[in-house]
């Protein structure tokens, strides 16, 4: 029961947000009490962060998928895009805007698993695209790994990135087209705009 109630949360929880979503609405939507919720869970808060750390898994499993199973480490990371803003939400009141604002502590808990869940793994992209000729020879891996995930936390701080002044989906894909320039061959730069062309609507 306390898996069903912690995957039946993430569920809501992403369609609605963390704070807009009560422990009520949990019980309602599952045709059960809220005292069998607090069976498991103390408060919403202990529940939101099983919730969160099973998004992660969810999400981390995902990312790791597309970057074992597309060849290309610059479509990989186009592919990745296209996950994170589905789980970042587009506006204001998107889950992650909740989570920052109401959570602070989960969501810094979350912030500070992402390079050691999912660092080896980029860096294993940066290489493989350096052996295809599409990334420059001479990368530092593991600076460029620590600078990406540092910059990609950046996009997601609500002071520095005010959700409504700024698209999450429009400021990744920013981000993701400064980083690719900075690291590709003309090769490499030579796909990528041809991608970019093909894929990216203006």
């Amino acid at each position: 029961m306390k898996k069903e109630i912690v995957s039946a949360a993430s569920l809501l929880f992403l369609q609605y947000g963390y704070k807009a979503v009560t422990m009520d609405d949990l019980a309602v939507h599952m045709r059960i009490s809220k005292k069998t919720i607090y069976q498991y869970f103390n408060d919403k808060t202990s529940l939101v962060r099983s919730a969160v750390l099973l998004v992660f898994d969810q999400v981390k499993d995902q990312i790791i998928d597309v970057q074992l199973s597309i060849d290309n480490p610059i479509e990989a990371l186009y592919e990745i895009k296209k996950i994170a803003v589905q789980v970042l939400g587009k506006k204001d009141k998107s889950p992650q805007y909740q989570l920052q604002k109401y959570y602070p502590a989960i969501y810094n808990e979350i912030r500070s698993k992402e390079l050691s869940a999912l660092g080896d793994c980029f860096e294993m992209s940066l290489k493989n695209g350096m052996a295809s000729g599409l990334f420059r020879s001479d990368l530092n891996t593991n600076f460029i790994t620590r600078i990406y995930f540092n910059g990609f936390r950046g996009l997601r701080d609500i002071e520095l990135f005010p959700p409504e002044d700024y698209e999450i989906d429009h400021i990744t894909g920013a981000y993701i087209d400064y980083h690719l320039r900075a690291i590709v061959t003309k090769e490499g730069l030579k796909f990528l705009k041809q991608y970019n062309h093909n894929n990216i609507t203006p």
